[in-house]
């Protein structure tokens, strides 16, 4: 009786941290990254952009050729900007126009990350865009990465852009915690969802999806769910011996450029 009371007891009290921690586990903060010349990113600015509840975002932006598409990157969990240099730099290379975003809460930005935030910070990135730059929506990538699926999926829903990126994307933060903790009931526990599965086929651009065959952290059957149930022009890219962080050692840049390329004529 005092050995199933005691399993009882440790399971609520394990699943009671999992709850009141959630937000620490899925929003892994990073601390400020520095300047873009850190990163020999010599052409790129740093600046600042306001979101509607007051909160300044640390982004770095790069104008290349007007003629080339605007790509707007949002970064994934654990990262600072800084951290995805090497990976802008790659669209720099070539001109693109680049915008990358720190989430609040990330890169020593104020403010709290949630679902709900983050998606603010999102459309402020889009919105700054627009005002500051002569692009239109038509015009600009939105390329998330991981974490940034769930903003990229969002805003995806609500305006048409030149393309969707979505880069080790998953179904839903739930279906994630239902792999890790197996005997909580996450579904009713996760806070943050990021329900990319329920809005995919609510997109409104055409759509590239980047996967490894082989993630460890997204299981690559998260991007083969949401491939198929989207309702725009679409393709998958699918790396046999990627893992979650590695897609660009197998030069998926080159996809992504040759993806939206095609759209732009």
């Amino acid at each position: 009786m005092i050995y199933i009371f005691s399993l009882v007891f440790l399971y609520i009290f394990f699943g009671f941290l999992l709850y009141i921690l959630q937000r620490k586990i899925l929003f892994n903060k990073s601390g400020h990254p520095g300047a873009p010349s850190d990163y020999n990113l010599s052409t790129t600015k740093e600046i600042q952009i306001l979101t509607e509840d007051n909160i300044n975002l640390l982004s770095w932006l790069y104008v290349g050729d007007k003629k080339l598409p605007f790509l707007i990157y949002f970064q994934g969990n654990s990262f600072n900007i800084g951290d995805r240099a090497s990976r802008i730099k790659k669209y720099i290379d070539q001109n693109w126009s680049v915008l990358i975003v720190s989430w609040r809460g990330f890169g020593g930005n104020n403010g709290n990350p949630t679902e709900l935030n983050l998606y603010k910070d999102g459309e402020a990135a889009v919105k700054w865009a627009l005002k500051n730059t002569n692009f239109k929506k038509n015009q600009i990538v939105i390329y998330g990465e991981s974490l940034g699926t769930g903003v990229a999926v969002e805003l995806g829903t609500k305006y048409s852009f030149l393309s969707i990126v979505l880069e080790a994307p998953f179904t839903s933060i739930s279906d994630i915690a239902k792999k890790r903790y197996k005997f909580y009931p996450t579904k009713y526990l996760v806070k943050d969802k990021f329900n990319n599965f329920n809005k995919i086929d609510k997109l409104k651009s055409p759509l590239l999806i980047l996967s490894g065959k082989k993630d460890e952290i997204v299981p690559h059957k998260h991007s083969l769910k949401l491939l198929k149930k989207a309702n725009v022009i679409k393709k998958g890219v699918f790396i046999d011996e990627a893992i979650h962080n590695n897609l660009y050692d197998f030069n998926i840049e080159k996809d992504v450029i040759e993806f939206n390329l095609e759209l732009w004529k």
